[in-house]
């Protein structure tokens, strides 16, 4: 709910800001449409003088790939597929040297687009300058520049550069391969001219730059083309004396045998190195448990792996299975069982022949091995060292055939472009094309006249607005009750308005009781009740009336509340001011006519220094003579025991005071009242100088009722309703008497 409530509160002040602002501008509106309508009018003017620029557009299409005989990419070191290649391409048309030429071949110094013409800004300046150099003569110190005619025509050049390339525009379009080259001139087919001629200027020299490029790369290609000769018939040479010195035929065949003889060599090896091994572990053996024991050197695995011990158990293994399966069906006694343990007997007396022989035969086995493997390892060493002769040469031999099929490649290859470069250096496509020539336009393209004085309008009355707020924020015066209450911090008692007078005429001092300006007597009335109501509890009798600078209507404000008052009880005007009285010559009483510092000082009854206002029945008492100790006078007891008896004979003592900015008496007034009035001038009285009067009565402990803001121009102000100012007129008219 409290988050509801306060966005409420921020919308309401949001649009109260938004009106305030609107307020602002709608009081200046008819200056904002002044001023706008004033800098349309220049504009409009201005637009009339300039002449028509035409502007004409010729379209390129550039090459992605431009078309030639062979391909160069790599000796242009251009790449078409690469964006860069296209913004280069731009830039160049834009380049110094296109605008050079085609300035050169169209001869445009002498057009009247590019001559400097006097101009009499230029005039003013110059004159302006001389008369500065004549009474500043460090001025004129600058070193005078002696140019030679080549100097000049060149700067002449570069000023024709930069007016041509002003008025030439390159522009891309997008996603394709297609480009506007545009040229402004108040002369329309010479922008259709000069748009075609930067078209072919930029052709040609990019031809021209082709066809150099071309050239440069044959005459190179030839001198390195002769190079590489000398360099391959010098690897070819080197390459054949190898292989005479080393008669070589066919290196790879050599080096796959040898590579086939070692492998075998070294398989035999292996076996062999195997074999000695296995008949070195069965002479261990024997060499441990002796050559007699042929049963326990047949149960020993080195002797039982060997092959021939292996096959003689195999046999008694078969000869006791038969054995064995002969017993389940015959008797002991049976043929077949004594065959069969005939045919065991056997087989167990070969496996110990067999044993026996291995151990009697191990040790010269044992010495044909170990030859053997002599034999092979020897052959191995000899023949790695004939296969690592051989890889040396080999290398050698790859070496220098690689270096030559380098070379000849390389060779070839420049050949192959020195022949391409020879045949089409007389050609060379176009790296671009005209899609579409530029053609003399019918209609300038600018000024756009309309458009300008209309943009001239929009802009000057947004300038306008805004300066208004800008002044309007800051105006540090008060306009309305929001200033006064807000900055002030006082009570708002009324609102006076503006009147509209004659030039050089005062506002009537009867204004109040005049019809004529009803308007400003009914905010007089809404001021007194106003004052009236916020005194209903006090018997305040005496009211002092102040401002913080002459001019802001104290006197007026003064006088037409005394008028008002009048109407409900006897009142007493005092002219407060002995510095600068004006009350008596408002109510045109003679300016010798005693008043208050003849009453104080007792050179004057009462009764004489009083004058009675026909009109309005108010009684006036003049400053009377001008003391030439106001201050002192004013401080004096005498006049403290005279507003005391005042205001036995009075229901209202009114009494004008100085400005409280100009000097002390309304201070001292201030001391004697029972109220104060302070009367700004609406919209001219800056908020300081109230601030600090303000705070010079609080000082002086005077008791400040409110504050009055007088000569409110009612058309700026936007709260007239809130202070009673409003259309009274059916309701101050007197009723109309019925017919008879």
């Amino acid at each position: 709910m409290n988050e509801q409530k306060t966005n409420i509160i921020s919308s309401n002040e949001e649009i109260i800001d938004l009106k305030t602002y609107f307020t602002v501008v709608a009081r200046s509106k008819w200056k904002i449409i002044f001023f706008s309508t004033i800098v349309a009018i220049l504009a409009a003017m201005i637009t009339l003088t300039m002449p028509p620029i035409y502007t004409a557009t010729a379209t390129l299409l550039i090459e992605s790939e431009p078309a030639k005989a062979v391909s160069f990419e790599e000796i242009y070191g251009l790449d078409s597929n690469q964006q860069e290649y296209y913004l280069t391409q731009f830039e160049v048309m834009k380049s110094d040297s296109i605008a050079r030429e085609v300035i050169t071949k169209l001869n445009l110094a002498n057009h009247r687009d590019f001559k400097a013409e006097a101009s009499i800004s230029s005039d003013i300046k110059k004159q302006v300058m001389k008369t500065l150099e004549s009474y500043l003569p460090f001025l004129n110190q600058k070193k005078q520049e002696n140019f030679s005619p080549e100097e000049l025509k060149e700067r002449n050049m570069l000023f024709l550069i930069g007016n041509f390339k002003s008025r030439l525009s390159v522009s891309p379009i997008r996603k394709t391969q297609l480009v506007n080259l545009s040229f402004e001139s108040s002369d329309p087919k010479l922008a259709a001219l000069v748009a075609n001629t930067v078209g072919d200027v930029y052709i040609e020299s990019q031809m021209r730059a082709k066809l150099g490029i071309t050239q440069q790369a044959s005459n190179w290609l030839n001198t390195r083309l002769s190079q590489l000769r000398i360099q391959l018939d010098d690897s070819e040479a080197r390459l054949q004396a190898f292989r005479e010195a080393q008669q070589l035929v066919d290196i790879e065949g050599i080096a796959g045998l040898a590579t086939q003889e070692l492998e075998q060599i070294s398989q035999q090896l292996v076996e062999a190195r195997n074999e000695k091994n296995n008949l070195q572990s069965i002479n261990r053996v024997i060499n441990e448990f002796g050559d007699y024991d042929i049963d326990t050197l047949g149960s020993m695995p080195e002797i039982t792996n060997h092959s021939v011990i292996q096959d003689a158990k195999r046999d008694v293994i078969a000869v006791e299975r038969k054995l064995s399966e002969l017993n389940e069906v015959y008797g002991p006694k049976h043929p077949n069982i004594i065959s069969a343990k005939a045919e065991l007997l056997t087989v167990k007396t070969n496996l110990n022949n067999q044993v026996a022989g291995l151990i009697t035969g191990i040790e010269k086995e044992l010495r044909r091995a170990t030859r053997t493997v002599n034999t092979l390892e020897n052959d191995v060493k000899k023949i790695r060292a004939e296969y690592q002769d051989i890889t040396r040469k080999e290398t050698e031999y790859n070496q220098l055939k690689r270096e030559v099929e380098t070379n000849r490649n390389i060779f070839n290859t420049f050949l192959s472009r020195s022949k391409e470069t020879e045949v089409t250096s007389d050609f060379s496509s176009a790296v671009a094309r005209f899609s579409d020539r530029a053609y003399a336009p019918n209609v300038p393209s600018k000024p756009n006249k309309k458009a300008i004085v209309v943009v001239s309008f929009i802009c000057s009355f947004i300038f306008a607005v805004v300066m208004s707020l800008v002044f309007d924020s800051l105006n540090d015066t008060v306009k309305n009750k929001a200033g006064v209450e807000g900055q002030l911090a006082q009570r708002m008692l009324g609102l006076l308005p503006q009147v509209a007078l004659p030039r050089k005429s005062v506002l009537p001092i009867h204004a109040y009781l005049d019809d004529t300006y009803r308007r400003f007597a009914e905010s007089v009335r809404t001021f007194r009740t106003s004052l009236l109501l916020t005194q209903l509890d006090k018997a305040h009798k005496i009211i002092a009336v102040t401002s913080t600078s002459p001019g802001e209507g104290k006197t007026t404000t003064a006088s037409n509340l005394a008028i008002s008052l009048a109407q409900m009880g006897k009142v007493l005007l005092i002219d407060g001011d002995l510095r600068k009285p004006s009350i008596a010559k408002r109510f045109e009483i003679p300016v010798y006519h005693p008043g208050l510092t003849n009453l104080i000082t007792g050179t004057e009854q009462f009764s004489e220094c009083v004058h009675i206002d026909g009109q309005s029945g108010v009684a006036i008492m003049p400053s009377g003579q001008i003391p030439g100790n106001p201050l002192e006078l004013l401080s004096n007891p005498r006049y403290v025991e005279l507003l005391e008896i005042l205001k036995t004979k009075y229901d209202h003592i009114i009494i004008d005071t100085p400005p409280t900015q100009a000097v002390s008496d309304a201070l001292v007034i201030s001391q004697s009242a029972d109220s104060v009035i302070y009367v700004v001038k609406s919209d001219v009285t800056r908020i300081k100088p109230i601030k600090a009067g303000l705070e010079r009565l609080f000082e002086s402990k005077a008791h400040v009722a409110g504050v009055v803001l007088n000569q409110v121009d009612m058309s700026k102000s936007a709260d007239e309703h809130s202070y009673g100012y409003y259309d009274y007129h059916d309701y101050s008219q007197k009723p109309e008497q019925p017919k008879a």
